[in-house]
């Protein structure tokens, strides 16, 4: 992909999670990592309106060269995509929503993670998520935080293509900005089966976690 590909995938993305309720106002950012270093959505700005001209445009230093004043959220961005390197270098797109079943269900008491696998997609297309404590939006805290929950998991074979901050919404991470939505798609719709459910569901057994992992080579 080149960086002006890129930057209309990053603007159709964006737009297409505004106009489907995933973002509202001001809220949430998308980044792609370029070979020489990153565009992400400008401070401030509304995904369903972004004009590819005025991305932010950064070295690999994070330091911004061109386009309007960057997301705060680079230097968590910047983490996931070092911290992710370790185990799969293709990771180009991060795409952080405060998607509305999501971030409801963090607002409940919660395990060390998001949801139990609950549905076979879930499973195969999103994985563990797990639950960030809550820190201030641009905490450099949560940026640390978050790089060694991907290194935990990683290291005991269990990549991961997302997390959830408490109180904020989900990041998620892919090798392209559509496979990147797909995942958010996916996890969002996930919490809102949760929600509505009641009782709540259980898991899927291990045997059929094992199934799919033969199966799809789900990550689980």
């Amino acid at each position: 992909m080149t960086e002006n590909q890129a930057r209309d995938e990053i603007c159709r993305i964006g737009r297409s999670l505004f106009e489907r309720g995933y973002v509202h106002a001001t809220a949430g950012n998308i980044s792609v990592r370029l070979d020489d270093g990153f565009l992400i959505t400008p401070a401030d700005a509304c995904l369903g309106f972004l004009d590819p001209l005025r991305l932010s445009r950064l070295n690999a230093d994070t330091l911004q060269i061109s386009g309007d004043v960057a997301s705060k959220t680079i230097a968590l961005h910047a983490a996931i995509y070092r911290a992710t390197a370790r185990f799969d270098n293709k990771k180009r797109c991060v795409i952080h929503t405060h998607s509305t079943h999501c971030v409801a269900l963090s607002l409940q008491p919660c395990s060390e993670e998001l949801l139990p696998p609950i549905t076979p997609y879930f499973v195969m297309k999103v994985g563990h998520v797990p639950l960030i404590p809550y820190h201030r939006p641009g905490d450099p805290n949560a940026a640390t935080l978050v790089a060694q929950t991907i290194a935990r998991y990683g290291e005991r074979g269990t990549p991961l293509r997302a997390v959830m901050l408490e109180r904020l919404g989900p990041n998620v991470w892919h090798d392209s900005p559509a496979a990147a939505m797909a995942t958010l798609e996916e996890l969002e719709e996930t919490a809102k089966l949760w929600n509505l459910s009641q009782p709540k569901p259980c898991g899927l057994a291990g045997r059929q976690i094992q199934e799919l992992r033969e199966t799809f080579g789900a990550l689980w």
